[in-house]
């Protein structure tokens, strides 16, 4: 196998593939894409509510990580879900589409992140988007009509789910239909990374195009090797050079050489992990693992950021939900013989159907909560089954306070990573989700959704008028939870504590960058998939083209 390659890419996740593709398209360096799972081409991640076979256990395409004890969680280990395999989280996520605020990149930019303003983000995620509601025309200023990624509505959405839309616009929220549109406030219709009522994941965006029997996973593009089943265990550095990735591939040792760059994708926890493995971090650390210091980079594995959320549940006699009963599962068969002809029905449905970016307060100046409905009563992770039917609503904080770390726990990459998110670290994010709870409940006793009657499972006893605000506090303490969305553990800036500049090169070292989720200064106000594609799209063009802009600019200097 050849052993040198221009790029070598570590993570074949959201960013990854996006950043690969887009090299592989661009001209005809020779690319590798290190990627530790299997490929992508599967029934359980092309079928969208196989997502509940997928995303609650540790196995072949989950990681399953867990948190150390959390003291805010009243020392609960949290459950920490990351793709493993083409497509990484976007194999196993619920599918959803949005981007955050433009407020949100602006303070990027504001903070020093040069180039990540949302006027400098937005074409990279117009580019990247293949909106179905455009029909193939690019002529909408906010969103892209010929991308490939694909974004739909459901094809069968659940009619209780317009349900809770109805219910939460008579408690007084507006409806939004296009929560990526000039407004991102109100209630509706998430849209879905779907395309004919299959999962689109990012593998399928920019490797392969769904296509089952290119078994290579690279769309035909010979210089773009995709390396499945291949664990990265360290960046190898020639002096402070990174020179490449040593990888372990069926069984065996390699040294994977990059001609220009090393490109780490693996993630807002694994990308910190490999980095100090291979002896960038906080110098001090990495000598408590008898770790070699290439480097002393204070800022990485800091500035660990997560959405926490939590779920109330009510469970009512309405068949058409999902649920574990007798007729819900005699209803399985049908429902999967549906979706193999035709692609629609329940098993097209990406179970957060529905839901809102919503203010707690109404002098907050955006939305500082967003909420996800569910049509079922989807409890820990889908990890424990409440027999019945019902409905569940998620709702999380937006911009948290709280602030984690992600260490080693061996100078094995093999070995998961702490992982320490300090959920409920800032008193501030407690009292922010005490004001979510109290939003939901008042959205639930609307008569749209309170004419079903029912009884919620954890909260059935709560009051919502704040007089049982501390019995709140024990619940959200007792049973909150990720939401999946971490970031910034390979921070992105121009200060002593940022890992990564604004072209996204690791500072203090040449030849390495970091390109994912982890590179966010602060979290964005919505799901992190769309984001970090945009960043594996600005990254192709940070690489292919700054080299050309810096030599213009030497040029014109010398003239």
């Amino acid at each position: 196998m050849e052993t040198t390659f221009d790029y070598v890419i570590v993570g074949a996740g959201s960013a990854g593939c996006a950043l690969a593709g887009r090299l592989a398209d661009s001209g005809d360096d020779t690319i590798a894409l290190v990627e530790a799972g299997h490929h992508d081409h599967h029934v359980l991640v092309r079928t969208p509510a196989a997502l509940a076979a997928l995303l609650p256990r540790a196995g072949a395409r989950n990681y399953g990580y867990e948190t150390v004890p959390q003291p805010g969680l009243n020392g609960r280990r949290g459950y920490q879900p990351r793709g493993r395999g083409l497509g990484g989280s976007s194999s196993i996520n619920a599918m959803i589409y949005t981007r955050g605020r433009a407020a949100d990149y602006d303070a990027w930019a504001a903070a020093g992140c040069d180039g990540w303003s949302w006027d400098d983000v937005l074409p990279y995620f117009r580019r990247a988007e293949c909106n179905e509601r455009l029909a193939g025309s690019d002529d909408d200023p906010l969103h892209g009509g010929n991308g490939p990624l694909h974004v739909s509505d459901l094809r069968t959405p659940n009619p209780f789910a317009e349900r809770f839309i109805e219910a939460a616009q008579q408690a007084g929220f507006p409806r939004n239909d296009d929560f990526n549109g000039e407004e991102q406030e109100g209630v509706g219709w998430y849209q879905v990374t779907q395309h004919a009522g299959e999962r689109w994941n990012a593998a399928r965006a920019y490797l392969h195009g769904g296509n089952k029997r290119d078994r290579a996973c690279n769309g035909g593009r010979a210089h773009l090797r995709v390396l499945t089943d291949t664990q990265a265990l360290r960046i190898v550095f020639e002096g402070r050079h990174a020179a490449g990735v040593q990888v372990v591939r069926e069984g065996h040792r390699q040294l994977l050489r990059a001609r220009r760059d090393v490109i780490v994708c693996a993630g807002t926890f694994g990308s910190p992990q490999l980095l100090m493995v291979s002896g960038v971090g906080p110098a001090a650390h990495l000598r408590e693992h008898g770790i070699a210091v290439v480097h002393d980079l204070p800022g990485v594995g800091a500035n660990l950021q997560d959405h926490l959320d939590i779920v109330l549940h009510k469970r009512v006699a309405v068949p058409e939900l999902f649920g574990v009963s007798f007729g819900g599962l005699a209803r399985l068969v049908p429902e999967m013989l549906r979706y193999r002809r035709e692609r629609t029905g329940m098993m097209s449905s990406n179970f957060a159907e529905a839901g809102g970016f919503l203010r707690s307060r109404p002098d907050l100046p955006e939305p500082d909560l967003q909420l996800y409905f569910v049509v079922g009563m989807a409890d820990d992770h889908m990890r424990r089954l409440n027999f019945g039917h019902g409905y569940s609503c998620h709702v999380c904080v937006l911009r948290p306070r709280s602030r984690g770390e992600v260490r080693l726990a061996s100078h094995d990459i093999r070995r998961a990573p702490l992982i320490d998110p300090q959920y409920l670290s800032d008193a501030r994010d407690l009292d922010d989700m005490v004001a979510g709870v109290r939003i939901v409940r008042s959205i639930f006793a609307q008569p749209q959704l309170a004419g079903f009657g029912g009884r919620e499972l954890y909260s059935a006893g709560l009051r919502a008028d704040g007089s049982d605000d501390a019995a709140v506090r024990e619940m959200i303490r007792e049973h909150a939870d990720t939401i999946y969305h971490p970031v910034g553990t390979c921070r992105m800036g121009m200060d002593a504590m940022a890992v990564v500049d604004p072209q996204l090169r690791v500072r203090g070292v040449e030849g390495l960058r970091v390109v994912d989720a982890s590179v966010m200064p602060t979290l964005v106000g919505g799901n992190i998939n769309a984001p970090a594609i945009m960043i594996g799209e600005r990254a192709h063009d940070l690489i292919r083209y700054a080299p050309r802009v810096m030599l213009r600019v030497l040029e014109s200097m010398e003239a």
